[in-house]
């Protein structure tokens, strides 16, 4: 039954990366082994369940009729595992690895706190934060869990709003002490911006730039991270996270009456894993964990 398992696992994996190598990269094992594991399930089952093609492995119809039920036999054994943990002494705590993906912004202010303090708590437990200037895709299993900007409408998933959030305009002081004057948003026009790369805005909740009229972005980039260290050397100016301007205190918000945006993030799921009481704990405390953040820095900002 193991054994089985073990077949049913890798060709999960092809089926979710379309390729040996991806899949292999994933299992840790050499792309040829999971090549000779697909062929030993595909013969023990009589039937080819991948198609080569241009784009790498795609199912068959026999491998399309195979992955929901390859998907329910892994959750039930993610369910076995956590039996098991549950039944242990140690099972008040939390163990194994959790990969969660985000938007960079959120994963380069918010989740390594949070996340550090999950952990503290739970030291058998690894979390692994995927920081992508994209969707992460549930599906493919790029990740266990996702933080997104807006909540998706399509696809087996639950969704959980966490937070709202704020940003503004901001720049800083040896950018600002020489710049043109700026009373209104009319100004913009004669200041250099920083922000997203026009083509590469994966979501139009992040079309901050559009919205204030700016058609022109001197320096862009596809990552929040970048944008804001452009902001701190002087760049131009740029919409910051509330959140993220407690670790630069020099940076001043500007137009903060007429420029002030409201944002949220979401909590997305596989609904086939709502089970997994292992998910849900750790859900449930990243939910906790960055709510109180948010409001923490985001009170921070309002005091100065």
């Amino acid at each position: 039954m193991a054994q089985n398992w073990d077949d049913l696992r890798v060709f999960l994996s092809v089926a979710r990366g379309a390729s040996l190598s991806a899949a292999g990269k994933q299992l840790r094992i050499d792309p040829a082994t999971v090549g000779r594991r697909v062929a030993r399930l595909e013969q023990r089952m009589g039937t080819a369940l991948f198609a080569k093609s241009p784009l790498g492995y795609e199912l068959s119809a026999a491998g399309s009729r195979l992955l929901p039920l390859a998907e329910q036999a892994e959750q039930a054994m993610g369910a076995a595992s956590d039996l098991m943990v549950q039944g242990s002494a140690s099972g008040s705590e939390l163990s194994g690895s959790i990969r969660l993906g985000a938007p960079d912004g959120c994963a380069n202010f918010l989740l390594p706190q949070v996340c550090a303090r999950i952990v503290a708590a739970h030291p058998d437990l690894d979390v692994q934060i995927v920081a992508l200037p994209r969707v992460v895709n549930l599906s493919k299993r790029e990740a266990d869990m996702a933080i997104t900007v807006s909540a998706p409408t399509a696809g087996r998933l639950t969704v959980q709003k966490l937070s709202d959030y704020k940003l503004h305009l901001a720049g800083s002081p040896q950018y600002l002490d020489q710049a043109p004057l700026l009373t209104a948003k009319e100004d913009l026009s004669a200041h250099r911006m920083i922000g997203y790369i026009p083509d590469m805005i994966f979501d139009k909740e992040l079309d901050y730039l559009a919205a204030l009229g700016v058609e022109r972005v001197p320096l862009a980039s596809n990552s929040v991270a970048v944008q804001f260290h452009a902001i701190r050397q002087g760049a131009g100016l740029g919409i910051v996270h509330d959140f993220a301007l407690p670790t630069a205190p020099e940076l001043r918000r500007v137009l903060v009456d007429e420029v002030s945006l409201t944002r949220s993030f979401y909590l997305v799921r596989h609904i086939s894993d709502r089970r997994l009481q292992r998910l849900n704990r750790f859900a449930e405390m990243l939910a906790t964990g960055l709510r109180a953040e948010i409001a923490f820095l985001e009170g921070q900002c309002a005091a100065t």
